[in-house]
């Protein structure tokens, strides 16, 4: 591969005004990352040295998206949108005087492989100046034509309002994304014109201007999927659908086992280990790790949690953020864990709530047991001893602190701390009236 530097720069001014929403196009999230960060995270696998954004006004807001995954991006905003060549020539401060590469991505094409980027690269380090990257589309309406010579060079793009019916029944279309040298970038740039059904700047038109010149132009091919470009709420969809099965794939190939693969949900930062073994419709949301040997049953949601080693988690479980389950613990159905460790060999199996509380090892929390974490102002922490044992129906209200051996009986309010190896009783006394239900019954004429 060229070691020559080279830098990105990503198209995002586009109102994207058929998704129907406030939140800029390339904000709506794929696999629980906004598409202009998937984007950016491609360049930067990619090897991308500098990356800037090119956005319209008041759309500040995306800087912070892409905080994470390129720092130190440069942002430039397009205040009219004139087309792309006028939206490339926005960034013209940061092109100037860059000696390298220069790719042109777009913050709603979320689908682009880092592999991809670097094929791109590759032809300019085979001696192009500028090289565009085309696919061949099943439906080619709507998407500007690659114009070939007999010998497969490339002519032209020629935009589907300007091109013939010969020019447009071609399939090979242009996918927006190019790479130049630098070099001849801001040259080629200002020649583009708007002379056209649009009154736009192309910067489709670059490759006319570059043949003139006598710089080489060169095309690679990526699937449709791709460079899929996404405008509406379906095509989010089929974004979605199509990372989805890329991400069941990687699981899969590092030695997880997705029972019904297509019911499974993961983020684009789900971490697996080996051995997993995934039920149906089990979601994960950002921030989940699963270590080794970990059987997850169907139904589960799950953000924010770590579950290590051995653990078993559902059917029916919801782990919410900050959720640690440790090795080899038991969380069973309808059991909810938020902001809180369950230590190794632990068991919460049925209809539970722990929240804000540290469960020693090899506890026992009984069926219907809540952590009463929340006095409507604050959140208070409960801590639960190695080995004690919950009984069922029991409600423990935070702070408190439960010994380590110690025993709550069934169906007891716990208020204030329990010591090692005792058992603790709140019930009141048993009352009976015999004769009432009967005599309630007969006033009703029951």
């Amino acid at each position: 591969m060229t070691e020559r530097p080279w830098l990105s720069i990503i198209l995002a001014a586009g109102l994207g005004t058929r998704m129907k929403s406030a939140l800029p196009k390339v904000m709506h999230a794929v696999a629980g990352r906004p598409m202009i960060a998937h984007v950016a995270a491609a360049a930067r696998t990619a090897g991308a040295e500098g990356l800037a954004v090119v956005i319209g006004p008041e759309m500040e807001g995306i800087s912070d998206a892409l905080h994470e995954f390129a720092p130190a991006a440069a942002f430039v905003v397009q205040v009219e949108r004139l087309g792309t060549a006028h939206a490339v020539l926005a960034a013209r401060s940061i092109i100037a005087g860059f000696d390298g590469d220069v790719v042109i991505l777009y913050g709603d094409t979320p689908l682009l492989l880092p592999d991809t980027i670097v094929r791109l690269r590759m032809a300019l380090a085979a001696g192009a100046g500028l090289a565009v990257l085309g696919f061949e589309a099943a439906d080619p309406t709507g998407y500007g034509r690659l114009i070939l010579d007999e010998s497969g060079a490339l002519l032209a793009v020629r935009e589907e309002q300007e091109a013939s019916e010969t020019e447009r029944a071609i399939k090979l279309c242009n996918s927006g994304v190019m790479a130049f040298r630098a070099a001849h970038m801001l040259p080629i740039l200002d020649r583009i014109g708007r002379s056209n059904a649009k009154g736009e700047y192309y910067l489709t038109d670059a490759i006319e201007i570059a043949r003139e010149a006598g710089i080489g132009v060169a095309v690679e091919i990526a699937t449709e999927q791709e460079v899929l470009g996404v405008n509406d709420r379906a095509q989010l969809a089929m974004a979605e659908s199509i990372i989805q099965h890329r991400l069941r794939l990687a699981a899969l190939a590092e030695g997880a086992t997705l029972i019904a693969p297509d019911t499974v949900t993961f983020s684009h930062d789900t971490r697996l280990g080996r051995d997993v073994i995934i039920e149906p419709n089990v979601f994960f949301g950002l921030r989940v790790t699963v270590e080794d040997n970990v059987h997850i049953r169907a139904n589960c949601h799950f953000e924010g949690a770590h579950i290590r080693e051995g653990a078993i988690v559902g059917p029916f479980a919801r782990l919410r953020p900050g959720a640690d389950i440790g090795p080899d613990t038991r969380i069973g159905n309808f059991v909810e864990v938020k902001a809180s460790t369950i230590e190794k060999g632990s068991k919460v199996n049925h209809l539970s709530y722990i929240g804000d509380a540290r469960v020693g090892p090899k506890v026992n929390i009984g069926a219907g047991t809540i952590v009463c974490n929340y006095d409507g102002f604050n959140k208070h922490v409960t801590e639960i001893g190695a080995g004690a044992f919950v009984g069922s129906n029991s409600a423990l209200v935070a702070p408190v602190k439960i010994g380590e051996g110690a025993y709550i009986g069934t169906g007891s309010v716990i208020t204030r701390d329990i010591e090692p190896d005792a058992l603790a009783l709140e019930r009141n006394e048993l009352k009976q009236i015999p004769g009432w239900a009967a005599r309630f019954r007969a006033r009703h004429g029951k």
